[in-house]
């Protein structure tokens, strides 16, 4: 039987410097642990967070039963997303950079946090896999563009190489929405804005399923027996999160490229896009013109689900493929 006990810790950043050229203060970075790095130190396995999501909701990745990560045999780390609730972000961090204060935070910031975890807590280990979903596929690619010789192999689910102009103007709308709220204030709201959160999960649910989903009634699948009872528990989960948070991560996506951190004539290590053919907004195009710029491997995970088929451990089939997958990246030895 798998162990499920998860450490969590929080690394210190102090003041760290940003793409942008500016300073996070005081900055931390929380991250979760479960297995223990081996004297070779090469069996760690990386699991970025995705948009709106917690170190909690990688996890199923790790804990189904038929998970080919398992933590007898490797290192398995979660590190959360600058700006997402967990490490620093607008809603936990002091004055002056609290709030709207906060300042902007690139992918690659991400990145280069995690490898000072890395190389201080790991003692340089080299990653065996960096795999996500959403904005954590996102964030396993720019691994393995920004340090080819320290990842192994990558896996990106339902994820792109850059956010493209369609799937920029959705982030716009779902922005927008929470920020006409009145009570939002610029950022600097006394109380939730509850409207634009309740706005913000109504237009991004419509996004995060396919078509076929909704006339199909799929979502009973998942244990909702009307769309109402969906779109309740989208709205439930929005307002248990802090608007610029949300914002912030939003624009930690939108400047999203990949091919930014590329040197000339740069070929990923043994990387994998693994796009949902009903996503509406990281799309399949999108994914596999990635694929073929990168020389990635590139294989379709054929879905009614859109966005959401890639979530850890949420549907079953879906989970399977990607575990397969999983084991294929690892050697097959899982």
């Amino acid at each position: 039987m798998k162990s499920t006990a998860w450490g969590q810790n929080d690394f210190p950043l102090n003041d760290f410097l940003l793409v942008s050229g500016g300073y996070l203060t005081k900055g931390h970075l929380r991250y979760y642990q479960i297995g223990a790095l081996n004297a070779p130190k090469d069996n760690l396995i990386l699991l970025p967070t995705y948009f709106g999501g917690s170190g909690g909701g990688v996890m199923p990745w790790v804990d189904h039963p038929d998970s080919p990560l398992d933590p007898a045999k490797y290192c398995i780390v979660i590190p959360c997303m600058l700006g997402a609730g967990e490490s620093s972000s607008p809603s936990n961090t002091p004055e002056p950079q609290a709030g709207p204060n906060f300042p902007r935070i690139d992918l690659a910031d991400n990145i280069r946090a995690q490898r000072q975890l890395i190389s201080s807590e790991f003692y340089g280990a080299k990653l065996r896999l960096v795999a996500g979903w959403s904005m954590g596929g996102m964030q396993s690619l720019y691994w393995a563009a920004m340090y080819p010789r320290e990842v192994r192999s990558a896996m990106a689910v339902c994820a792109t190489a850059r956010c493209y102009p369609h799937n920029h103007v959705f982030l716009d709308g779902v922005a927008s929405s929470l920020k006409a709220d009145a009570a939002f204030e610029e950022g600097r709201y006394r109380a939730p804005p509850e409207t634009g959160l309740i706005a913000f999960a109504r237009v991004y649910l419509s996004w995060a399923y396919s078509q076929p989903f909704f006339r199909d009634q799929l979502y009973q699948s998942l244990g909702f027996d009307t769309l109402t009872d969906l779109i309740r528990f989208w709205e439930e989960d929005h307002l248990a999160q802090d608007a610029n948070d949300l914002l912030c991560v939003i624009d930690t996506w939108q400047q999203a490229n990949v091919f930014d951190w590329l040197t000339p004539g740069q070929e990923l290590n043994s990387t994998l896009l693994m796009p949902s053919n009903s996503d509406l907004y990281f799309t399949h195009e999108d994914a596999k013109a990635d694929a073929e710029a990168l020389n990635a491997q590139y294989t379709l995970l054929d879905s009614p689900f859109g966005h959401i088929a890639g979530g850890p451990g949420r549907l079953a089939d879906e989970t399977k493929v990607i575990f397969q997958a999983m084991t294929k990246l690892l050697g097959g030895d899982s």
